[in-house]
Parts: C-alpha cells; sequence; structure tokens
C-alpha cells in the first residue's frame, strides 16, 4: 500500500440528505462513534441548527461553512533529522489533509467540553470557531505559530 494517498485511494463520498453538503457528512462521518450513523446524524444536524440560530444565521451551512474555513491550517512542522539534528521544518498543507486536520480538531474540542449533551458541544464549537476562538482555532494558531517560528529550518524541506 502506498505511503501517499493517491487519486485511486481516494472515496468519493457522497453528500448528505438534508444539506446536500459533502462537507456536513464528513463531519456526521467523523463524529460517529461505533457505527451509529443516525445518532452522529441526528446530532450534527441539531448543531448546525443551533448554532445558526445562536449567531442569528438563516443558513445553518452557510455558519458551517465560516466557521470549517475558519480552522484549516495552512502550514504544519514535520520532523526532519539533519546532520545528528532533529529540526521541525515547516510545509504548506493542501486540500484533503487541510480538511483532515480542521474535522479532526473540531470534533477532538467539542468532545473535550464537558457538561452538555454532544450536539450543543459541538454547536458551541462551530459558534467558537465562527468567531475565530476557541480550541480547534487556538489549535490552528499554535500550528501556525509553530511554523513561523520554524521558519529558518524551511531550506532543509525537500525539494
Amino acid at each position: 500500500m502506498p505511503r501517499k494517498v493517491t487519486k485511486s485511494l481516494q472515496r468519493k463520498l457522497n453528500p448528505d440528505r438534508k444539506y446536500q453538503s459533502v462537507l456536513v457528512q464528513r463531519l456526521i462521518n467523523k463524529s460517529m462513534l461505533d457505527g451509529k450513523k443516525h445518532v452522529a446524524e441526528t446530532a450534527v444536524y441539531s448543531a448546525l441548527e443551533i448554532a445558526a440560530k445562536k449567531l442569528k444565521s438563516e443558513e445553518p451551512l452557510e455558519v458551517f461553512e465560516k466557521a470549517f474555513k475558519n480552522i484549516q491550517p495552512n502550514f504544519e512542522v514535520k520532523s526532519r533529522r539533519v546532520g545528528g539534528a532533529n529540526y521541525q521544518i515547516p510545509f504548506p498543507i493542501q486540500g484533503h489533509r487541510q480538511q483532515h486536520y480542521a474535522f479532526m480538531w473540531l470534533v477532538q474540542s467539542a468532545r473535550d467540553r464537558k457538561g452538555m449533551p454532544y450536539n450543543e458541544r459541538l454547536a458551541a464549537e462551530i459558534v467558537d470557531a465562527y468567531n475565530e476562538s476557541g480550541a480547534a482555532f487556538k489549535k490552528k494558531e499554535d500550528t501556525h505559530r509553530m511554523a513561523e517560528a520554524n521558519r529558518a529550518f524551511a531550506h532543509f524541506a525537500r525539494s
């Protein structure tokens, strides 16, 4: 199996039922636990409605897309051993990897919140991401800060 995900290995996802969006479908899949897709679907749709209501918006999909765009990282750091020393080298991120990190951070930070049902935690995290705050946005900022701090080692990147 190749290390890099090629076009032939990427699965084509069908859009979700309610909003006809592939992004929402991926959020449902990332939120799903133990194969209970209907439970995840209900929670995500509820969270999108709650988030739109909190932001006084008519369109939940637009709120989610803006929040999602706010937490997508542009850079990451990878370790590389050069001459006996390990360096954190910044690399730009494209496409599916950006989305993967954004979904992972969104769902993880929603799960880390305590004291309310999952749909409300996810809604709160979406609202925070929309307003450029919260744990998922902070994770993106930390990643960018790390890449900026190690910009001096960018010349070690393989060309």
